[in-house]
């Protein structure tokens, strides 16, 4: 039978001993760190890591196709924008005028809005823009003023039956038929509401665009005004096939539209607003507003009414021809605008059509 040792007394009290020296000693390292701890006063968390904000921004331009630097424009505050920039690099180069200036963060991106804070784009202290030159510009307001001068002077020439355009002795033996006259008047009135319009209702862009789309827009209405004026004024024009009562009512309803369009754009420049949030534009007491109910775009809806009625009226393939054109291009232009009116404005989802009720 295997004997259990048996562990001598003064082995356990050797362990005893050292158990209590090593418990001693805890005790006293203890109360070290607490004085220490006492000491140092009360626990304080570690802040955390801020980024220190830059004051002045330095800024370099390079060039967008050749990627050298241009220059540096230094000293931007915080709150300075694009167009701040602009207007310090057109300081350095003048034919650069800020309208001519397109700043982009890459190469191929969409260029920066001047209202854009530099502090918004920036990562660091220095930020790096690329220059692109635009060109020469005009102001909105310029090209609508010219696009619709143009045919107001254009049509009153052929109207005038000047000698360089007709036969003179053609011109004085036929008489011209009413609606020639009417077609006249009905074309000043459309022309003279948009020049009004321009200046005194709409509420045009302060941006500038590209001297070439004054010169493509100047030539679609100075020429489609040409062609329609010199057919319709020509000694040889053949009046309406249903006469007095087809001319009547393409007046009428020509008037009528042109009204309703004029009515819509007041809508349009004086938008409602609740708080701080843009409301879809309501219609109000003036029935020509009512098409709001229907549609989105019913500025466009009008003018393409007008339109349709003076071809009617004058019953010519030229203007039948201008309206298809404008048909097409107003109703792409409803189409985006109904598509962002929809993600817009909630209460705007009953509306279903953009331009044409019920059918587009």
């Amino acid at each position: 039978m295997f004997k259990r040792p048996k562990s001598l007394p003064s082995e356990h009290k050797k362990e005893f001993f050292s158990q209590g020296a090593t418990l001693r000693n805890d005790m006293r390292n203890f109360h070290s760190f607490s004085q220490l701890v006492l000491s140092a006063g009360p626990l304080k968390s570690t802040p955390a890591v801020k980024h220190a904000k830059t004051s002045h921004f330095e800024i370099e331009i390079l060039d967008a196709q050749t990627k050298k630097q241009i220059c540096i424009v230094d000293k931007m505050m915080q709150t300075s924008t694009i167009h701040d920039v602009k207007q310090k690099f057109h300081k350095e180069y003048p034919k650069w005028y800020p309208s001519r200036v397109g700043l982009q963060l890459e190469r191929g991106g969409p260029f920066l809005k001047d209202y854009i804070t530099i502090q918004s784009v920036a990562s660091s202290s220095i930020v790096t823009l690329y220059f692109t030159d635009l060109g020469q510009q005009v102001s909105w307001t310029t090209v609508f003023l010219a696009e619709y001068t143009g045919p107001l002077l254009i049509y009153l020439l052929f109207y005038l039956r000047i000698p360089c355009i007709y036969d003179m002795k053609e011109s004085s033996r036929r008489l011209r038929h009413p609606v020639v006259h009417l077609a006249c008047f009905c074309h000043c009135i459309h022309y003279i509401r948009y020049l009004l319009e321009t200046l005194f209702v709409h509420k045009v862009s302060a941006g500038h665009t590209p001297l070439k789309n004054l010169i493509k827009g100047c030539a679609f209405y100075w020429g489609f005004t040409s062609w329609i004026a010199y057919y319709i004024n020509h000694p040889r024009y053949t009046p309406p096939s249903f006469g007095n009562r087809q001319i009547t009512v393409s007046v009428i309803n020509f008037l009528i539209c042109e009204a309703g369009n004029h009515f819509i754009n007041v809508v349009l420049a004086h938008p409602n607003h609740t708080g701080t949030n843009a409301c879809f534009p309501s219609p109000n007491y003036n029935p020509f507003t009512w098409m709001f109910f229907l549609v989105s775009c019913p500025n466009y809806t009008y003018e393409i009414g007008s339109w349709i009625s003076f071809t009617v009226m004058t019953q010519t393939l030229p203007v039948g021809i201008f309206t298809l054109l404008m048909s097409i291009q107003m109703s792409l232009w409803a189409k985006k605008k109904h598509k962002i009116y929809m993600k817009k404005f909630n209460s705007y989802m009953h509306r279903k059509s953009a331009m044409i009720p019920f059918i587009l």
